[in-house]
């Protein structure tokens, strides 16, 4: 079992601050009800006889809450010791390990808790004895299989132009969780974006000197994972796609990139 001793709390002293307290209630008192004022100042105690009747009832709230204290040990001693041996001994070892404070009344608790099957003592609920597993998808067939959409941001932008969408996604294809972002990049970057309903991959669409998607990939990727990731995305979109890795995922403002011909074909 385990025993708590009662903690020896400091007794009520007597303070200038308490004193004080006390004469602002009795002034509050009074001024509450200013025409019966000398009525309820008649009927008011010194603040001497306030501090020794709060010392008085220190020592007689201390002894209630101690007798009420050993009451309910020997009660929880009682219903422990009534539980048949194998069950008795499964509490108590249930009881030194759970993260409950040791005072009988949560002792009372578990008890009633295992008597009405809340709580196994076996399997406490406090101690967790699953395998976790990442959530993989080794084989997917579709890009919204393997990976979910965590973030949206619109980014770029002016006076005379609609700002582009970029998204973030992140799943595991078996060797660790990846992160995707994906932006549109312009083949003529003096065009402006304009948005469309019309492609699957998220909205941004150009105009007149068409566009390409960049798919960055962070995370320990293999090359035919890398490979797998560009195939389904462009699957997902009828845009060329381009997949490559990145150490970290940087903010965008004020970036320019620029891909050969042949890499903007996804090849």
């Amino acid at each position: 079992m385990r025993f708590r001793p009662w903690p020896k709390p400091e007794p009520d002293r007597d303070t200038s601050r308490k004193r004080a307290a006390f004469r602002r209630k009795q002034r509050l008192e009074r001024e509450a009800l200013p025409l019966f004022a000398d009525v309820i100042a008649a009927g008011q105690h010194s603040v001497d006889e306030e501090m020794v009747r709060r010392l008085i009832w220190w020592d007689e709230r201390e002894r209630e809450q101690r007798t009420l204290r050993a009451a309910r040990w020997r009660e929880a001693r009682a219903r422990l010791f009534a539980l048949p041996a194998d069950l008795r001994r499964s509490v108590r070892t249930l009881w030194r390990g759970c993260p409950y404070p040791a005072d009988p009344t949560y002792l009372l608790d578990l008890l009633h808790q295992v008597a009405v099957g809340r709580v196994d003592p076996h399997r406490p609920p406090w101690i967790f004895d699953g395998k976790l597993a990442a959530r993989t998808t080794p084989n997917p067939d579709k890009f919204d299989q393997a990976f979910r959409q965590i973030g949206h941001r619109k980014i770029g932008g002016g006076p005379k132009t609609t700002p582009a969408d970029e998204f973030l996604f992140c799943g595991n294809l078996g060797t660790g969780i990846l992160f995707l972002r994906t932006r549109v990049r312009l083949n003529n970057p003096h065009e402006s974006y304009y948005t469309s309903s019309s492609h699957r991959l998220r909205d941004s669409h150009v105009g007149r000197a068409g566009h390409w998607i960049d798919l960055e990939v962070r995370g320990d990727c293999s090359d035919t994972e890398l490979e797998l990731i560009r195939r389904l995305a462009q699957a997902a979109d009828s845009r060329p796609v381009v997949a490559r890795r990145v150490e970290t995922l940087k903010p965008t403002h004020g970036e320019t990139v620029h891909m050969p011909a042949e890499r903007r074909t996804g090849s």
